[in-house]
């Protein structure tokens, strides 16, 4: 879309409410929230390059409340099932607002044992979830064979989550791009350098050359590249840090077995490293992930995709007779705790969207809500531990020589 001065791009808004909102960002969290401002009566606009570039493009797309439950973060595990049980409405209303299908699967999750330590890492991730209400049962070898006929004999059995979906992360942001552009969104694809200010107050998002958008609310949702945006406080800034991930794509030939491969996403432990593999309608495989902490590095690393695919190979075997079709790099948008930080932060009219590390997708309904709720002083949720409040009690040698940006 071609640029026009702010003023302009304003009065071509048809809008019945006086406030605008700037949305930095425009994968999967970012068009989340602009679609939820707009279809409350907001204008809205959204400042992202090239929509769905970053971690939206190369994620699994699973919405794991249960299988991605830590015993040492709760409240987050809380925060993933609440979401989760926000998403059959979210994906409905999306498929009608856009006529596209996004693709989620509700089969349930496997995450599959390989040796006995595993067994017993996952054991007790299943008496973990049980404790917190959440469904998980084991279930032993013979059963797992009889559901998934090519997962490796040598599986020792599996943790079943009926309750963990999974969803097309790429149908997903396409349903998203088309849903934002039918409630009226504007879209400006340009890199936004900043955020503007005056008198400690947010007063847009200005762009390559200097150009303004004006706004009242400014949201910044740039995922990994959050930390690059000038005149975002370094309290914020400094909380946040980029997981790099490799994710492969997998199409079976006629050698590899009986379709689908796979009717479950299959999750699994092999000598103690995390694998997932998340079918698709068209049969295509989603392989993955490692998690490295090589800050914005995005090469192809032959050593990273030897290691999925030799942990793939062991949960199941006929990946063997699989075309790679695609090898992917992304930036998981981590923060120092792995929470979200989701609401107001430094100047008035800043909101933060950000830090959602494994969980973008599956929070994307909850930060929306969360988001817009913060704009329209509504309260239908309440998530403590995702406040940017707890960025300035934290520890940080930055901060403490530094103060707040």
């Amino acid at each position: 879309m071609g640029l026009v001065g702010a003023g302009t791009r304003l009065a071509q808004m048809s809008r019945s409410s006086s406030q605008q909102v700037a949305v930095i960002g425009a994968g999967v969290i970012g068009l989340s929230v602009a679609w939820e401002l707009a279809t409350s009566g907001l204008g809205v606009t959204v400042v992202d390059p090239a929509p769905g570039s970053g971690a939206s493009g190369v994620a699994a797309g699973m919405l794991a409340a249960v299988t991605e439950a830590h015993f040492t973060e709760p409240d987050l595990a809380g925060a993933n099932v609440l979401s989760l049980s926000l998403w059959p409405g979210y994906a409905s209303r999306l498929e009608a607002a856009s006529g596209m299908v996004v693709g989620l699967e509700r089969a349930g999750t496997l995450v599959v044992a390989g040796d006995p330590s595993d067994r017993d890492a996952l054991a007790q991730l299943g008496r973990f979830v049980n404790s917190i209400g959440l469904e998980a049962e084991w279930i032993g070898a013979r059963e797992l064979r009889r559901r998934e006929p090519l997962l490796s004999p040598n599986l020792t059995g599996a943790l079943f989550a009926p309750g963990d979906y999974s969803v097309n992360n790429r149908s997903l942001h396409a349903a998203l791009l088309a849903a934002c552009k039918t409630a009226g969104v504007d879209f400006v694809q340009e890199a936004a350098s900043g955020v503007a200010t005056s008198d400690a107050t947010a007063i847009g998002v200005t762009i390559s050359g200097g150009e303004l958008i004006a706004a009242e609310w400014v949201v910044v949702a740039a995922g990994a590249w959050t930390a690059g945006i000038s005149g975002l406080p370094l309290s914020l800034t400094s909380a946040l840090r980029p997981i790099k991930g490799h994710i492969l794509r997998l199409s079976p030939t006629e050698r590899a077995g009986p379709l689908p491969l796979l009717s479950h996403t299959v999750r699994g432990l092999v000598n103690g490293r995390p694998v997932y593999l998340v079918p698709r309608a068209d049969r295509e495989l989603v392989l993955g992930a490692t998690s490295e902490e090589r800050g914005f590095d995005l090469r192809k690393e032959a050593g990273s995709v030897g290691d999925l695919l030799q942990d793939a190979r062991a949960v199941l075997p006929a990946i063997d007779h699989c075309e790679l079709t695609e090898i992917g790099v992304g930036l998981r948008p981590g923060s120092f705790d792995n929470a979200p930080v989701v609401g107001r932060v430094g100047p008035r009219g800043l909101v933060a969207a950000c830090g959602h590390y494994r969980n973008g997708i599956l929070l994307a309904p909850l930060t929306a809500e969360l988001v817009a709720d913060e704009i329209l002083g509504n309260s239908r949720h309440s998530i403590p531990s995702f406040l940017p409040s707890r960025l300035v009690e934290r520890k940080n040698p930055a901060l403490q020589e530094g103060g707040l940006g």
